[in-house]
């Protein structure tokens, strides 16, 4: 991960704040990851900021702020005592917190490596020492969902006490303590303490991080301003307020787009009907048809199979807007036996004998309990070894791309039912915040190519996913320690893989490359940001989120040449995209399951490979618009004065 760290010989004048406040310093940053790669950016600050205090109106004298690398000099003053590197990558706000010498971290792929393990606020380094010292493991806490204790006093095996962590991103580590040293204790209480927050009622390291970004991540989205750009407000769709102060369903954005026909006092009615009140919302208009993806959660129908016409009045609304079509068509994303089982807690579908204008169908996506155990069976066999002569029927008995290849091919459907039968479709699963959220938001992805753009992709994640209520720090634990909790699930990893597959086959249609969506699902579960943060707007509203927290998207803008795929071309491909989900074309994502395991990784780094491809890129667009100038001018008869112009070599060796 490319998280920035300030350098030692960063510009004085800069001071601690939150992005987008205001000045032009500009300071050179470095990988914090312990990496070799530098980037530079620069961003703006306030200098006379009143809320720092720094500035008095009623004197002359000026006390300056702490420089930023003053506040990292401090950070490493406080910590001297701890006897770390001097190249242990500390962000600001990061301090250390413990620190344990003569640690064998036994490595799958390498064997055991003797080193220093630290701990601070943030993350979990492993520096390797002796012949070793430029062995390096960085992992942020957040990733941790169990530390478990190895062996005893009575345990006399070589490396048979120690600690063993386990991580979401598929890797479990093994550290062996010397008894003697009486370091194990101290080192298992801080990583539960800072790996579980919100279990020791700490705060997320998110609100201590003290960085400076060129770009402002928490303006990348906006309610209003998305809705806008689907045309809104028309005459069959409106921009409603109901949910201002999220007490009309405290799981919901504050503002969203509803049938122009539907009162706020019928929107309440309907909210009786449909779980957790959350009734159905517009997602995305087609600019021609005016066929609509809308997301729902499911009826209250139940054993007695009870109905509401304010339901499906509102769902008559819905099939109204669009002037092409009689019907509607609802994708339950459940399989129908999940479907009828529900009826007997409250639950259930819609009937077509009572919605006579809809066709109901099933999807037979399964539940967040088998996503959750395919998972599992997944990571047992991507590490920490593969079996290379069982790999195929290993991969086959996870079930993991019969999963993918359903969600894909269900979004499939979505799409080609609003683009081709140019009919509105209504999304639900159970409480629509799991399999809705991947359903719309693939559906969306393929129909309209500003989602496959960078900040495009930003804003359908925070659309369909973090405004519209998926439950980010239930599925993935964050802060908490209950690491058994029944509620977790990779719903939003099966997305990504989606979005990976359709990638694959469309490989010029998206700005974004495969190390863009593997540094997000990276700090999906870091905490170093505050966006995935929570379950829901309200939560983030009542925390502070934006104020108190820096922004995914932040550091994601900032970097955007490391996020930039060298093949993407814009103009052939601004239409819908319709990829297959057939299982001869799913593919096993290896570059984000599979990573840890240096022997599956290239031999050629992919990602300096993409950055000298785009500098290529741009040369040759810079040569072509040369080109066609001289072309107009020569056809227009106009000497250019220059004669032929200097031939210059390209800056990158291809």
């Amino acid at each position: 991960m490319a998280d920035k760290q300030i350098e030692d010989g960063a510009d004085d004048t800069a001071r601690l704040g939150r992005p987008g406040q205001g000045s032009n310093s500009s300071l050179d940053t470095t990988n914090a990851s312990g990496g070799s790669e530098s980037t530079t950016g620069s961003w703006s600050h306030s200098t006379n900021s009143s809320a720092s205090g720094s500035r008095r109106m009623e004197t002359s004298v000026t006390v300056s702020e702490p420089s930023a690398t003053d506040t990292l000099k401090a950070l490493k003053e406080e910590n001297n005592k701890l006897d770390y590197p001097e190249n242990l990558p500390l962000l600001l706000g990061e301090k250390i917190v413990e620190t344990a010498h003569d640690v064998t971290y036994l490595c799958p792929f390498q064997g055991k490596v003797k080193g220093n393990l630290y701990v601070t606020n943030y993350k979990l380094f492993f520096q390797g020492t002796e012949r070793n010292a430029k062995f390096v493991l960085d992992v942020p806490v957040g990733t941790i969902y169990r530390v478990e204790k190895v062996g005893g006093q009575t345990s006399r095996g070589e490396n048979s006490y120690g600690l063993e962590v386990f991580c979401k991103d598929l890797r479990n580590l093994r550290f062996a303590h010397k008894q003697e040293n009486h370091d194990r204790r101290q080192v298992y209480e801080k990583l539960q303490m800072y790996a579980f927050p919100l279990s020791h009622k700490l705060p997320f390291f998110a609100y201590d991080y003290k960085e400076y970004y060129s770009e402002d991540g928490w303006s990348v989205y906006d309610h209003v301003t998305e809705l806008k750009r689907l045309g809104l407000p028309t005459e069959s769709w409106k921009i409603s307020k109901i949910n201002e102060t999220h007490n009309f369903a405290d799981t919901y954005p504050a503002i969203f787009a509803v049938p122009a026909d539907a009162t706020d006092e019928h929107l309440k009615q309907v909210a009786e009907f449909r779980s957790r009140a959350r009734i159905p919302l517009l997602s995305w208009l087609h600019p021609i048809s005016q066929a609509s993806i809308t997301r729902c959660s499911q009826p209250l129908v139940g054993m007695g199979s009870k109905r509401s016409k304010e339901d499906e009045k509102y769902l008559q609304y819905i099939m109204d807007a669009n002037a092409e079509s009689h019907k509607i068509v609802i994708m339950d994303a459940r399989p129908s036996v999940n479907a009828t089982a529900n009826k007997a807690r409250g639950g259930g579908y819609e009937s077509e004998e009572i919605y006579t204008f809809a066709e109901v169908i099933f999807l037979d996506i399964h539940n967040i309990h088998v996503m959750r155990e395919s998972l599992r069976k997944l990571k047992d066999i991507c590490y920490p070894t593969v079996d290379d002569a069982h790999w195929l029927s290993n991969l086959e008995s996870t079930h993991w791309l019969e999963h993918i290849k359903v969600v894909l091919a269900g979004a499939v459907r979505i799409a080609y039912i609003v683009d081709n039968q140019k009919t509105s479709v209504v999304v639900h699963c159970s409480d629509g915040w799991d399999r809705t959220s991947q359903l719309t938001a693939l559906a969306m992805l393929m129909l309209d190519p500003y989602y496959r753009t960078i900040i495009g992709f930003e804003v359908l994640i925070e659309k369909e996913w973090i405004s519209m209520g998926h439950k980010f720090a239930q599925r993935h634990g964050h802060g908490d320690k209950n690491h058994a909790d029944a509620f977790r699930s990779p719903n939003f990893l099966q997305f990504m893989d989606c979005v990976w597959q359709i990638t694959r086959q469309f490989p010029n249609a998206f700005e974004f490359n495969e190390h863009f969506l593997i540094t997000i699902l990276d700090h999906l579960y870091s905490c170093l940001f505050g966006t995935f943060l929570y379950n829901c707007e309200r939560e983030r509203v009542r925390e502070q989120v934006k104020l108190k927290t820096v922004s995914l998207w932040s550091h994601m803008n900032s970097n955007r040449d490391e996020f930039i795929n060298p093949m993407y071309a814009s103009y052939p491909h601004q239409h819908v995209i319709f990829p297959v989900a057939s299982m001869r074309r799913i593919e096993f994502w290896a570059g984000y399951y599979l990573r840890w395991n240096p022997r599956t990784r290239p031999l050629e780094p992919i990602q300096q490979r993409q950055r000298e491809l785009v500098q290529l890129k741009e040369y040759l667009e810079r040569e072509v618009k040369e080109l066609q100038k001289q072309i107009e001018a020569r056809d227009f008869g106009i000497d250019s004065g220059s004669g032929s112009p200097p031939r210059v070599s390209s800056p990158v060796n291809a």
